[in-house]
């Protein structure tokens, strides 16, 4: 059977991570060799709390996230077991549904807190920091969260002075050393891209020749 390999991203956020991603996976062939986890759709369900106290929790800390269960679904996918990947809604603040995702040679896992997680991290096999300027960021989610989450102006201000900014610097940037590549201004680096998307290949075809010869 041949070795999944297992990439991660992280970064800040809107610091372009899915960008990267997206044109990963447009250099490849199908979702049997690419597929894309997000450690989004992993945070926590509370259907025990009200809309207004879901929204009231910080969502910029890692214990937001059920690391337990994204590390059980890498297994299985590591292993070539299809999984029910939750599917989490930002508008609701809340699990909607799941949707299968079936191995593939190649699984990107991007999110925040990637690189945070030890136990995430000794699962990778190649390790990416996105580091895009803070003004740069902001004003990337500030046009996200209005225009897709459906957020005021002032909640997107509040929360990133309350929450997003502060666990950053504590939680996110600090993770930068673990990366074995750092690449500045995300998906708009299309030279980092090309040459992150040759070493995948050169990967790829070392497990093909091992596998042809075991």
């Amino acid at each position: 059977m041949k070795k999944v390999i297992l990439i991660g991203i992280a970064g800040g956020s809107a610091s372009g991570k899915s960008s990267i991603s997206k044109r990963l996976k447009e250099s490849f062939d199908s979702d049997k060799s690419f597929q894309i986890i997000k450690m989004d759709d992993y945070y926590k369900d509370q259907p025990e709390l009200s809309l207004e106290e879901r929204y009231k929790t910080n969502y910029d800390h890692p214990l937001a996230f059920d690391t337990d269960l994204l590390l059980e679904q890498i297994t299985l996918l590591k292993h070539r077991v299809a999984i029910d990947k939750p599917v989490y809604d930002f508008v609701a603040y809340a699990r909607t549904h799941t949707e299968k995702v079936y191995p593939a040679d190649v699984i990107v896992l991007e999110g925040l807190f990637i690189l945070d997680s030890e136990a995430v991290r000794e699962q990778l096999d190649i390790k990416i920091f996105v580091d895009t300027p803070a003004d740069v960021r902001f004003i990337r989610r500030l046009v996200r969260d209005v225009k897709k989450r459906g957020r005021t102006l002032d909640s997107v201000v509040n929360q990133y002075l309350e929450t997003v900014r502060p666990m950053h610097e504590l939680f996110v940037e600090p993770s930068k050393r673990y990366a074995d590549i750092i690449i500045p201004e995300g998906g708009h680096n299309l030279v980092a891209i090309d040459l992150l998307t040759t070493k995948i290949r050169s990967i790829i075809e070392e497990n093909e020749e091992w596998g042809a010869n075991t």
